[in-house]
């Protein structure tokens, strides 16, 4: 891998000194059946142009550029070129609610916005808001991506050093990128990330756990580029020169799975929830057999690597059922999802099931697991190939430390904490401590300086008994159950958590051979279901602790999306607006039940 010196610590040195005289290709994406690669040559030529067509359109070091696009080569091309005239990327998720984005451009002051489609600059032009210059990728007239393209082409004819000028002007504790969370409890908040966190986040994380991975080695992108870890992640890919494959939709990712057969991948947890999920789905509509056989394999695989990952032996009736487990089952699924090559999943944003680790550790699919918030450009911590300890999140990267306060809150210092909040100095001054960042989870460091995550510190609730319950360890043990699409668990000064569960509806009509006429809508209703759902979430929270376990349950007729403001556009739960929007249900409930 590349490492850049510390004095010349920019994006741009970064990638230039990845692509530079290296002629293979590094970008591929499909069109129509085939995949479509861009050399480095030429993805370099592009950056260039664009960048001197933003100098040309008047744009200075500093200036905002917001970047609304689902992931294509054509978003990392923008995102360097935006990087290389010494301007900041704003990345917005196209899946965002048009009034975040709209407070997102307004308040990260924009001075142009690069965007996907017609279509997405007429929904984003349908605010009647203010915008600043729009260019759209896939348009072929007027302010298209090409035009630009061909401007800063012409541009670097007039004047050959407008780039290596604007570039040589770019210090690395310069502001990068202007990221804003995801907005859970309220308005996103600009995370400032600088040239500096970038660099070191790429370089000192993927020394440590991804030294494996080489030049040309196949890898595939399904997170969002809009995401700050596929984003970090996107620069590494580029410094380590691998052959890098992008998934354009979620829907997408088996066959793109299959075809590439990735020697990584960063996934978030939901991700191995629905492989597993599709697994014994698939099973269950074979029927006979087989849908008996795949789910025993499947516990079977996850009994039996559990106690190894400690240092235990399995029984010898378990090692037993072990071999046969696998013989039958096991060892088709990894090259049934093109996962044969596969060294490692990389996991990180939120929890990951030990239980969910384990079934596919059982079935050959090894998962290392990672942790950072968006403020520490994001990683603070990980796993690695050689020590990987489950359970946990791994040790800070080399350069970063960590500690645990009082009460124990995870606390931050090193080079990859932000600059701070975006015209927020009040948030900032919250967070940042005597260089400390406070992350606001909670956790708890081993003996051998492992970092295991409890909960979010806000998220916590106090039961009537007294007792406090981590929703996040709680809905991740009900997630077990593949016929859970989302869980949410509530129970403030309660007696008792409740959950809301959205079922996977397709695998609970399978399993209860429920006549397809029923809309989902009226299943919810249905005493039968809400029992099976209910069993399903006792089976899973048996093994908490009392005061932990959910006696009462909600059954939802559709999951939470996006767009109906229940999930951020890293689809995470908005617990308060799932809260206000159920409140009637949640206290009829707890009545009902008292």
């Amino acid at each position: 891998m590349h490492r850049v010196a510390s004095d010349t610590a920019t994006l741009p040195a970064l990638f230039r000194s990845a692509l530079e005289g290296r002629p293979q290709s590094a970008l591929l994406e499909r069109r129509g059946a085939q995949w479509q690669s861009s050399s480095n040559e030429c993805i370099l030529e592009r950056v260039q142009n664009l960048a001197a067509g933003f100098r040309d359109l008047g744009l200075q070091k500093g200036d905002r550029v917001a970047l609304i696009s689902p992931n294509r080569v054509d978003w990392i091309v923008c995102d360097l070129a935006i990087l290389l005239a010494g301007c900041v990327v704003v990345p917005i998720f196209p899946t965002q609610a048009l009034d975040q984005i709209q407070f997102i451009i307004a308040n990260s002051e924009a001075k142009l916005i690069l965007i996907d489609t017609n279509a997405a600059a007429t929904r984003l032009r349908s605010t009647q808001a203010q915008l600043p210059p729009i260019f759209i990728f896939d348009s072929v007239e007027g302010e298209s991506l090409a035009a630009l393209e061909r401007r800063g082409a012409e541009a670097r004819v007039r004047d050959p050093q407008i780039v290596a000028r604007e570039e040589g002007r770019i210090d690395p504790a310069d502001l990068a990128i202007l990221i804003y969370t995801s907005g859970t409890t309220g308005q996103p908040k600009g995370v400032m990330l600088t040239h500096k966190n970038l660099v070191f986040t790429v370089e000192s994380s993927f020394d440590y756990a991804f030294a494996s991975v080489g030049a040309q080695d196949p890898v595939l992108s399904v997170l969002p580029f809009s995401h700050i870890y596929e984003h970090m992640i996107m620069y590494g890919y580029l410094r380590a020169g691998v052959r890098y494959y992008i998934c354009h939709h979620a829907d997408e990712l088996l066959s793109d799975l299959q075809s590439v057969r990735p020697v990584l991948m960063t996934c978030v947890p939901r991700i191995f929830e629905r492989v597993l999920a599709g697994i014994t789905g698939n099973a269950m509509r074979a029927g006979g057999l087989r849908a008996k056989l795949v789910p025993w394999a499947l516990r079977v695989g996850r009994d039996f690597v559990h106690p190894r990952t400690t240092g235990r032996r399995p029984s010898l009736p378990l090692r037993l059922q072990f071999v046969l487990a696998r013989a039958l089952v096991l060892k088709k699924i990894p090259s049934s999802l093109g996962l044969d090559r596969l060294i490692f999943f990389v996991s990180g944003s939120a929890p990951l099931h030990l239980d969910t680790a384990m079934t596919l550790l059982g079935a050959g699919i090894l998962i290392i697991e990672g942790y950072g918030p968006t403020e520490c450009s994001p990683v603070v911590s990980v796993n690695r190939l050689k020590d990987n300890r489950y359970g946990t999140v791994g040790r800070p990267i080399p350069g970063v430390t960590v500690e645990i306060a009082a009460d124990g809150e995870i606390l931050v210092r090193g080079p990859n904490v932000m600059r701070g909040y975006f015209k927020n100095q009040a948030e900032t001054a919250a967070v940042m401590q005597d260089g400390w960042y406070h992350t606001g989870d909670i956790g708890r460091l081993d003996a051998d300086g492992y970092l295991q995550i409890t909960d979010r510190k806000k998220e916590l609730f106090k039961t009537s008994g007294g007792k406090f319950v981590a929703p996040a360890r709680v809905e991740s043990a009900i997630k077990r159950s593949v016929f859970v699409n989302q869980a949410m668990v509530v129970g403030e000064s309660r007696p008792h958590p409740a959950a809301l569960i959205a079922p996977n509806w397709q695998l609970v009509r399978s399993r209860l051979n429920v006549d397809r006429s029923i809309r989902d809508a009226d299943l919810a209703k249905s005493e039968d279901i809400h029992e099976f759902i209910a069993q399903e979430v006792r089976r899973n929270t048996n093994d908490l602790a009392q005061f932990e376990q959910v006696r009462l349950v909600i059954v939802l007729p559709q999951d939470f999306s996006i767009e109906s403001g229940e999930l951020s556009p890293t689809l995470k739960v908005k617990r308060r607006v799932v809260e206000a929007r159920f409140a009637h249900q949640i206290a009829d409930l707890y009545e009902k039940s008292a």
